[in-house]
């Protein structure tokens, strides 16, 4: 019944179990997904201003990202072993695609006169990469990393299932396999309100940081 899980949710994850498996779980998470943020859209703008390297680089980036996640987790076990660095580098590698791509197609969709005009006025590399087309690709790119933090919650939950010894995926198989059912769904009920929070909280920073964007398209529409 919902008010035993409930009760079992208020007694397990209520500062209880916070520290030894909740914050384990964040962390692994916020690191795999900064560093998919990052790698993300750093190769994204170079894929994206360079034709040739883009070429070259598709091949690998679509066989890569063709991989399922799970078969990716043997090898990362026995590559890196079996601590946080492989649940970092799992979550990583699968947030890294929607990111990269979303960064190639946001700097490929910017106007060419732009770009021409930035270029005949003589402004400088960086001042054109900061605020040309990073501004300009920013509501695409915002969109691929909202996909991959949805993503990010999903793999941490999947990495902490294989070889761990803490985290919320780790307390929600163990306690299928002990048939404690009411742990069991606690566990789950905790991932849903971390994902709503999680994407509630990216929203509202999605929203500050593209405010101008939501402007000029009310403008351009009106």
């Amino acid at each position: 019944p919902l008010t035993d899980i409930l009760e079992t949710f208020a007694d397990t994850w209520l500062f209880e179990r916070v520290g030894s498996d909740v914050v384990p779980s964040l962390v692994r998470m916020g690191l795999g997904f900064a560093i998919a943020v990052a790698a993300g859209i750093g190769i994204g703008l170079l894929l994206g201003l360079s034709r040739r390297a883009r070429i070259a680089a598709a091949p690998i980036v679509e066989f890569l990202r063709a991989i399922p996640p799970p078969a990716l987790l043997p090898f990362a076990i026995l590559v890196i072993g079996v601590g946080n660095s492989m649940k970092v580098f799992i979550i990583a590698f699968v947030c890294i695609w929607p990111i990269l791509l979303n960064t190639i197609d946001g700097v490929r969709g910017i106007d060419p006169t732009l770009d021409d005009t930035t270029r005949v006025y003589g402004i400088p590399s960086g001042d054109r990469l900061s605020r040309v087309m990073l501004p300009a690709a920013a509501p695409q790119i915002f969109a691929g990393m909202r996909t991959s933090l949805s993503l990010a919650l999903i793999l941490m939950v999947i990495s902490e299932m294989v070889a761990s010894t803490n985290g919320i995926g780790y307390f929600v198989l163990q306690s299928q396999r002990t048939f404690a059912i009411p742990e069991m769904w606690s566990g789950i009920l905790l991932l849903g309100i971390l994902g709503y929070v999680l994407n509630g909280g990216f929203m509202l920073i999605e929203r500050r940081v593209l405010r101008w964007h939501r402007g000029a398209r009310a403008s351009a529409l009106s």
